[in-house]
């Protein structure tokens, strides 16, 4: 059964492609909204299987995952913009947040899903450091606006879990939900 990976994202693309893992890539557009009262947990979870579905066509296996930052009780998707980004780093500094990927596969019957949780601790952040970064763009399309694997990588002091969900994508998870 073929592979699909719901996603435009080059980053679990590239993670696949370097564990071995043939797929084609076939993104979804989904509604990112969150419901009210809505749990990180759930959400990645949602958002992970109508992908997947959004995705799916017959003889097809279809891979959704959905990545968020929570901290606080509260969820940081992607920034807006340079500001809300700034806000976002502002929020993370000196402190741990945990970083949540859902992944679903759906193969047009039922979907297995499952939740990746990594703790990540960043590092006090000067005002500086936080223009300098928000100012680079990376923060643009990543879920707490960072990237692990980038710039932002200066800024954790460690983590607890799978680097490759902050990345975007708990490869081992998925590898086993495929096996």
């Amino acid at each position: 059964m073929r592979l699909i990976l719901a996603s435009a994202s080059p980053r679990r693309s590239a993670l696949l492609r370097a564990a071995g893992i043939a797929f084609e890539q076939r993104p979804a557009r989904v509604n990112e909204s969150l419901l009210p009262a809505e749990a990180a947990r759930d959400y990645v979870l949602r958002l992970a299987e109508a992908k997947a579905r959004a995705a799916w066509r017959q003889g097809e296996l279809a891979l959704g995952a959905d990545t968020t930052v929570a901290v606080d009780g509260g969820i940081l998707g992607k920034p807006a913009d340079a500001d809300d980004a700034k806000r976002m780093l502002r929020l993370l500094s000196g402190r741990a947040h945990l970083v949540l990927t859902g992944v679903a596969l759906f193969d047009g019957g039922g979907a297995k899903r499952a939740v990746e949780e990594t703790r990540v601790f960043f590092r006090p952040l000067s005002s500086a450091e936080i223009e300098e970064y928000a100012a680079s763009g990376e923060s643009a399309d990543k879920a707490g606006a960072y990237g692990i694997q980038g710039g932002a990588s200066k800024f954790v002091e460690r983590i607890e879990g799978c680097y490759f969900n902050v990345v975007g994508l708990p490869v081992s998870k998925v590898y086993g939900m495929l096996r």
